[in-house]
């Protein structure tokens, strides 16, 4: 099984980490929902006034990072197991999957598992929206999000 012994590399973490950025408290993200540390989400909608003023510490944020980076990178080699990938197409998988989640990177990571690179690139960059809440937890109309236009561009750019 190709990919079935691959990890996120240094650079990879790297980029990754420097992509979705660490807050050490409560936010809203781009979709009004409840975030923290390094993309981390803790609940669908909102944050509560509570949760706002919660802090968040420094190995907390790493361990959350280390369960999500493990669970994106057994989600890509489930998915990519016909395909020899580079470390650097596995990477930015890892940090594609990482974004998205499982169910929004399948799409991508079944055009990598045929080797069609250029499906890869179209699929990520099709990736570039959300759907914000509103203060009932509605989903919104989806949004284009700047910052995720270049993410794209990034994690595309292996595959290119």
């Amino acid at each position: 099984m190709a990919n079935e012994h691959m990890r996120t590399s240094t650079a990879g973490m790297a980029a990754l980490r420097t992509r979705e950025g660490a807050v050490l408290r409560y936010y809203n993200d781009n979709a009004n929902n409840c975030t923290y540390g390094v993309g981390t989400l803790a609940h669908s909608g909102v944050c509560t006034p509570e949760e706002l003023q919660r802090p968040v510490t420094i190995p907390q944020v790493n361990a959350q990072l280390s369960l999500r980076v493990t669970a994106a990178e057994a989600t890509v080699r489930r998915h990519v197991r016909d395909h020899q990938l580079t470390q650097e197409q596995f990477d930015s998988l890892v940090s594609f999957a990482y974004n998205t989640g499982a169910t929004g990177a399948a799409v991508t990571l079944r055009a990598a598992n045929r080797g069609d690179a250029h499906a890869v690139v179209g699929h990520m960059n099709q990736n570039v929206y959300v759907h914000p809440r509103d203060a009932h937890g509605r989903r919104g109309r989806p949004v284009r999000v700047p910052g995720l236009v270049t993410r794209r561009r990034d994690e595309a750019a292996p595959f290119r």
